[in-house]
């Protein structure tokens, strides 16, 4: 399980490391790929943590995600709005709300286990 990840890792550095430079117009865009891939990532692991992830929500919702964002991003080009703004805005709303909500979790999760071994038997 371990192992995908990290093929994964090794396939986008070589790949980068070996294609040619994209251009530097495309680099808005990746970035707020990006940014709404690590938004896709955090929500993945929150809904994880609570117990309710589902794999084609998770990778429909990545794709969606990216998608959508970089197609907003492309439309305030086109019309001259900087609306990677807005998209930055709200993904960063978004993870910051899903960070909190893991914090939440695993503070709840921690306490829980020193109550539980607390009430032991003496």
């Amino acid at each position: 399980m371990i192992a995908l990840p990290i093929i994964a890792l090794l396939v986008g550095f070589f790949a980068v490391y070996w294609l040619p430079a994209l251009p530097s117009v495309w680099a808005g865009y990746i970035a707020i790929c990006i940014l709404a891939g690590a938004d896709a990532l955090i929500g993945g692991l929150r809904a994880r943590l609570e117990k309710r992830f589902d794999e084609a929500v998770f990778v429909t919702g990545f794709f969606a995600n990216m998608l959508i964002a970089a197609l907003l991003c492309y439309v305030g080009d086109k019309l001259d709005v900087d609306l990677y703004l807005a998209v930055t805005v709200a993904l960063g709303i978004r993870i910051f709300t899903n960070l909190g909500r893991i914090r939440a979790l695993l503070v709840t999760a921690q306490r829980r286990r020193r109550s539980s071994g607390a009430a032991g038997p003496e």
